[in-house]
């Protein structure tokens, strides 16, 4: 926690400067209120592309994500263009799909989690996902729209 707080204002900058292409293509800047301080919120994240959606994997050992359950208006910088959106926070069986998408885009997730798929795509192990799911949510990020990048 101690190496985010330092780590976090810098991807901050970085993603709002003309430098942004070093992190764009996996790191977005996701702005949303909390639901019980009314604070606004801005916090790097990790996002792969689902679709027209953008899929956010977010550890449970964080709370960030709760403030997306249910549903709530974001803000998000994706390649220094800015756009409104909905998100969502799922956890369990409901997050699963989502989780499935991104080990098949970021094959950091498959070493870091121990999940192998196969040529299909399927995890090889049938409950490989359980753990997963238990131990993180997933945010879908749908319905953007926005300002061009600048």
């Amino acid at each position: 926690m101690r190496l985010q707080r330092l780590y976090n204002p810098l991807v901050l900058w970085l993603l709002r400067s003309p430098l942004h292409g070093v992190m764009s293509n996996s790191t977005m800047l996701l702005t949303f209120t909390g639901r019980k301080s009314g604070r606004i919120y801005t916090a790097p994240v990790n996002y792969v592309r689902y679709g027209e959606d953008l899929l956010v994997v977010a550890s449970k050992e964080h709370s960030w994500w709760k403030n997306l359950r249910g549903g709530a208006p974001v803000t998000v910088r994706v390649r220094r263009r800015e756009m409104t959106s909905e998100a969502e926070a799922f956890e369990g069986e409901e997050a699963e799909e989502g989780l499935l998408a991104a080990l098949r885009a970021v094959p950091a997730y498959r070493r870091y989690w121990k999940a192998e798929l196969g040529e299909d795509g399927v995890p090889k192990d049938p409950a490989a996902l359980r753990p997963i799911a238990h131990e993180n949510a997933l945010v879908r990020v749908g319905n953007l729209t926005g300002a061009e990048p600048r």
